[in-house]
């Protein structure tokens, strides 16, 4: 039960570390404060040690103990809230000499006479209650560790965090499945079967938590999905919101329809009940699915651990399948195959017992995966250890994720950079805060206590999962720590005995909307709203001392409303990610501290020039990829000297030489999204210039989208400086070939090519690139004239009619995708890729492929058809299909997919 510590002593740290600020500069404050501030510092800092002996105990801690620690919590937030108010209410102290500063100086200590005497008096009543809290230790009897309590004070266990190599997620099949999926498949067969009434079939998965319910759906789902006309996956809990369901469904059905249009949806966050029914009603009709009664027939699989509710399709003459826990040998294949990337860690001379993991697990796979992380992460004791054993900074980070709902995929970096928002990330072992964030999200995710579900095309985790027995579990820790308060999730938490410091609202309907206005929000410092801002609109004026907002996905965001978020002066990270907005007013000049703005997919296309005044902003993130929307580069934007991340800016034609030139000042800039360039032919050699600088100071991650404007071809491919430092490289637009320093850019990860830049001459080139992981060539399938096509079939020419794989080198490539509306042949070799993994496809017209069994280490084939495409195009892949899964002298034959695209829903 030593949650509280991590939480605690976080506090505490970041305290002491403002405090200690606060005293080095020259605030004029009222007689004696400084001293009551010294007095703070140095008593917090040794509750800070007491913490962190505490930290290192392996033991239980006792009520007396607990009690303390949430004292210190409590007591630490409170005074970090006045800390961080002195700057905003005396902050713009005159400085300089002469008679006018005198006067000036005056002026100011007279106007703000009221404001530090009010300040004063707050950190006498906070040094009095920190006094009181060190005194009740003593008082009560609150002891040191003895011996056997914990480690010795400079004790502190190493913990080697070691990030693990990129990977492909789905590669391999799920383990133990093979019985429950054959007993299944007839379900799935025979179209026929109770569907003769346009009643569709009912397949109930029932069983106890974590025993793999969902991971044998899923995997059914992906087997035999492509069997059915269209097919939907989505989470319906047991306080699931209706219309959240049906959107989802109706979205996922919508882009499987050749003759959907994009912009059909695009007022579907407005659409009544009603409506939402009718629409997906609409968009079934004579489809072989699983909801409407035609002669079609389908099917509906529900997971549940509710005998009830399988109960219920057992009485629409459905299937009830009770989900059984794995064998023995199953459990031990999938311990080791968990295991496997750290085997080296393991001692070879001592085999791992399987009547351990027998006894232990019980069969239960998420029991195997977590227990098995801890194995790889070498620990010993597994039976005796549990889950309050985390390190300090994991608790805290892994209780955060209880903001999320259940089932939710969350962004590894939305995650990571509220970590960083919240101040729950330091620097230290000469790693930034990035790196260290980055480290604690992937002790996460090896000891599997969160589980990748998504990956990037350069092998990274880009989403993650918490089981739901796990987020109840920390959504409980979050409500006795007072930590995170959750409103309207499925497992919500009490009404809150102490002030709220965070607050979740994950459902705004008139329940909860009656629930915050009860509460305390003065003291609130993080908030996360999911879809909607009904429940907060009265209230939203309150949220004075917030550092975090995230509103993403808010559709009912007003101007008004975001008028009133630019007066919380300590915001770090406001995400609009998602939301209605088209403009952001003038005064967001206030939010001196932002660090982040998010305003993805939103209709905003211009910062007001007062943006300049976010000298701390680090992340800009901007534009809209599927629309092709961009945020222009203005003079504000440059002058953003923090800057690390600029990502979605258009470089518009009239740009003044300027305001490219200006760009070069953002030296710390790591990655750079450009959307668009517009620019004029006479503006490229600055652009160019300034980008050539940029790659000499940080920048890693560089991705152009020059839109057919010629500047890839005309200037960055004639370029004297390469990026030779970079990552991350993506052009795409007009590229008739690959710029010629491409090869000298050793450090690269990911490449995306425009498809335009295919031939077997650049394949050889690229072959050489020592640490490539990822390949992409890609094609925007809005591009159709004349001068593309010309491109491809001039490129094919010169391969002699062909795109040839060459023998050798890709010594790291594990994913290869090509997606454009035409694919040229391709022919790999034999050799060819001899560590490819992966390989996607996506087209509406394919020549053909040929050679996939040269493939010696593939293991998945996508191919991702239009819906749009004619006929002789499907046998192809149908074909491709059958040759893959033919590949002779593997052991495992590779997974092929085949799954359908609608491109104008695009």
């Amino acid at each position: 039960m030593d949650l509280v510590v991590g939480a605690s002593n976080d506090a505490v740290k970041s305290l002491v570390n403002k405090l200690g600020s606060l005293l080095a500069q020259e605030y004029t404050l009222i007689r004696g404060v400084r001293d009551d501030i010294q007095y703070i510092t140095d008593e917090l800092a040794s509750m800070q040690a007491f913490l962190n002996r505490l930290k290192r105990a392996q033991g239980r801690h006792d009520e007396q103990r607990l009690d303390w620690m949430k004292q210190v919590r409590e007591v630490s937030y409170d005074i970090e809230d006045c800390v961080d108010d002195v700057d905003h209410r005396i902050s713009g102290e005159p400085r300089g000499s002469g008679m006018v500063m005198y006067v000036r100086k005056k002026w100011y200590l007279l106007t703000t006479l009221y404001a530090r005497h009010c300040i004063a008096t707050e950190i006498g009543n906070l040094k009095t209650r920190a006094q009181h809290v060190s005194e009740r230790r003593m008082r009560y009897g609150v002891k040191e560790l003895e011996d056997g309590d914990g480690c010795p004070a400079g004790a502190s266990a190493p913990r080697d965090i070691i990030s693990p190599p990129p990977q492909l997620i789905g590669t391999t099949e799920p383990v133990g499945l093979e019985d429950a999926k054959n007993e299944l498949k007839p379900w799935f067969m025979e179209v026929g079967r109770q569907s003769t009434h346009g009643q569709p079939k009912f397949i109930a998965i029932v069983g106890f938590g974590g025993l793999g319910k969902t991971t044998l759906a899923m995997a059914l789902y992906r087997e035999f999905g492509e069997k059915f006309d269209c097919r939907a996956c989505v989470l319906a809990s047991q306080k699931f919101h209706l219309p959240t369901v049906l959107k989802s469904l109706i979205k996922q059905v919508h882009e499987q329809q050749s003759s959907a249009s994009k912009n059909d949806l695009d007022e579907i966050d407005e659409w009544s009940e009603e409506v939402l029914k009718k629409k997906l009603a609409d968009l079934l009709k004579e489809k072989r699915d699983s909801f409407t009664k035609n002669q079609k027939g389908g099917t509906i699989v529900v997971t549940t651990r509710f005998k009830s509710v399988s109960e219920a399709c057992r009485r629409h003459q459905g299937h009830v399948f009770e989900h059984q826990p794995l064998h023995d040998g199953n459990s031990y294949s999938l311990f080791l195959e968990i295991i496997s990337s750290a085997a080296d860690a393991l001692c070879p001379a001592r085999p791992i017992n399987g009547e351990i993991i027998k006894k232990t697990c019980r069969g239960l796979p998420l029991a195997i995966v977590v227990v098995a992380g801890l194995v790889a992460k070498g620990v010993t004791h597994i039976l005796s250890y549990c889950y309050n054993n985390l390190p300090a900074d994991l608790k805290t980070s892994l209780l955060y994720m209880s903001m999320f709902p259940k089932g939710c995929q969350i962004s590894r970096k939305r995650l990571i950079r509220r970590w960083i928002a919240e101040g729950f990330i330091s620097d230290k072992h000469g790693k930034t805060v990035e790196e260290v964030a980055e480290d604690c999200f992937n002790e996460l995710i090896s000891r599997n206590l969160i589980r990748a579900v998504n990956n990037s095309s350069n092998g990274k985790v880009k989403s993650c999962q918490i089981h739901d027995m796990v987020l109840e579990y920390i959504v409980s820790k979050s409500s006795e720590e007072n930590f995170i308060t959750v409103v309207g999730g499925h497992w919500q938490t009490p009404f809150p005995s102490y002030k709220v410091r965070r607050l979740s609202v994950q459902k705004s309907n008139g329940k909860e909307k009656e629930m915050v206005e009860r509460m305390k929000l003065s003291h609130v410092r993080s908030l996360t709203a999911l879809g909607s801002l009904r429940a907060l609109h009265s209230t939203l004026h309150k949220f004075q001392i917030l550092q975090m907002l995230d509103l993403e996905g808010c559709k009912d965001l007003s101007l008004n409303q975001l008028k009133k978020i630019c007066k919380m002066h300590q915001l770090k990270y406001l995400s609009l990610r998602r939301t209605d907005v088209e403009e952001i007013p003038s005064k967001i000049s206030r939010l001196e501290s932002l660090e982040v703005l998010d305003i993805r997919e939103t209709s905003i296309i211009i910062l007001p020039e007062s943006v300049d005044k976010l000298q701390r902003m680090e992340h800009l993130l901007a534009g809209n990829k599927n629309k092709r929307h961009a945020l222009k580069l203005t003079e504000g934007i440059t002058k953003m000297m923090a800057l690390q991340t600029l990502s979605g800016v258009e470089i518009c034609a009239g740009f003044s030489m300027e305001l490219l030139r200006a760009l070069q000042d953002l030296t710390n800039l790591k990655k750079f999204i450009i959307y668009k360039v517009g620019c004029t032919i006479g503006n490229y050699e600055l652009l160019l210039s300034a980008i050539e600088h940029l790659s000499s100071c940080s920048l890693k991650y560089l991705a152009i989208d020059d839109d057919f404007t010629g500047f890839l071809d005309t200037s960055l491919n004639a370029s004297q400086a390469p990026p030779e430092h970079l990552h991350t490289l993506g052009l795409s637009g007009k590229l008739s070939q690959v710029p010629k320093w491409i090869g000298s850019l050793h450090n690269l990860e990911k490449l995306t090519l425009s498809l335009t830049s295919l031939t077997t001459d650049t394949l050889s080139v690229l072959a050489e690139l020592p640490q490539l992981f990822s390949l992409i060539f890609s094609l925007d399938s809005t591009k159709k004239d004349a001068s593309v096509l010309k491109i491809l079939h001039d490129n094919t020419l010169k391969s002699s009619g062909m795109i040839f794989v060459p023998a050798g080198g890709f010594r790291k490539l594990k994913l290869l995708c090509f997606a454009a509306p035409v694919l040229p042949p391709l022919s790999f070799l034999e050799g060819a890729m001899p560590w490819l993994q992966r390989i996607e496809l996506r087209f509406r017209m394919v020549e053909g492929v040929y050679g996939l069994e040269n493939l010696s280490s593939i293991q998945q084939v996508v191919l991702t058809v239009s819906s749009q495409a004619p006929e002789d195009a499907k046998a192809k892949a149908s074909q491709v299909k059958k040759l893959a899964s033919m590949i002779p002298g593997k052991v495992n034959v590779p997974s092929v997919v085949i799954d359908e695209y609608n491109e104008s829903a695009e």
